[in-house]
């Protein structure tokens, strides 16, 4: 049966004694679509995408990714995803391509298919040249793509990016966003980001969700906030709902 929405979340809590992280929230991704989840520091996105990507057990509510139960089938939620984590994950004393292999057995790709699928995706971040040299001379965008070809390894369905350009030149981050934008067109990839660069996914994103306060308090495209908002950018509108005031 097609599935009309590859994420749904569902009255989704997540509490620590007396603190609510995240409220009750709901929201849905389309097949195929970059969708952009925004929030202040402390706002509760973090928690959320620990829940999706079962790292985290929901106090409450339910999750389905790729039709599967992420509190029920947490082993078939996790083939359907990959994910490149804001903090940087490859091994430095490693070789890309050691990097992608050691991963491609965590995830049980067979002997036999590991070499291509490994060589086609250093490829597709413009790595190969590089798959037998040691990630420590590795730029902080060269190191980014191979974290993003290492999460696409087993093809998944969806692509979670945590802060995918945090801490990156205006070059790099330019370059990143060419290889993300072109794996969502060509392999239909379902994109999910966070990022602090608002523009970002003004420009990037379909869908946008703007939390605070462990509540979902905007959705729509970028265009759709601005206008409600009567802004003139979705970083005005997002101020606009979340307010100026620096978060700890």
């Amino acid at each position: 049966m097609e599935i009309d929405y590859i994420i749904e979340a569902t009255n989704l809590t997540k509490k620590y004694n007396s603190i609510t992280a995240v409220d009750g929230i709901d929201f849905c991704v389309k097949k195929g679509e970059v969708f952009a989840f925004l929030g202040p520091n402390g706002a509760g996105k973090s928690t959320a995408i620990k829940m999706l990507t079962t790292m985290l057990k929901p106090t409450s509510g339910k999750i389905k990714l790729n039709g599967y139960d992420v509190l029920k089938e947490q082993e078939r939620a996790r083939e359907s995803f990959g994910i490149v984590f804001q903090d940087a994950s490859v091994d430095e004393e490693l070789t890309a391509f050691e990097n992608m292999e050691i991963h491609a057995v965590l995830y049980g790709i067979p002997k036999k298919e590991r070499r291509k699928k490994i060589d086609d995706l250093l490829n597709f971040v413009g790595l190969e040249e590089w798959r037998d040299v040691v990630t420590k001379k590795f730029s902080g965008g060269m190191r980014r793509r191979l974290e993003i070809a290492r999460g696409l390894l087993h093809y998944p369905a969806v692509l979670f990016l945590d802060e995918p350009t945090l801490g990156l030149d205006p070059q790099t981050r330019t370059q990143i966003w060419e290889h993300i934008m072109k794996l969502n067109k060509e392999k239909k990839m379902t994109v999910f980001l966070t990022t602090h660069y608002i523009e970002e996914a003004e420009k990037m994103a379909d869908q946008v969700a703007v939390i605070d306060h462990g509540k979902i308090i905007k959705t729509g495209t970028p265009s759709e906030i601005i206008k409600d908002t009567k802004s003139e950018s979705l970083e005005g509108a997002f101020l606009a709902l979340t307010g100026r005031q620096i978060r700890e």
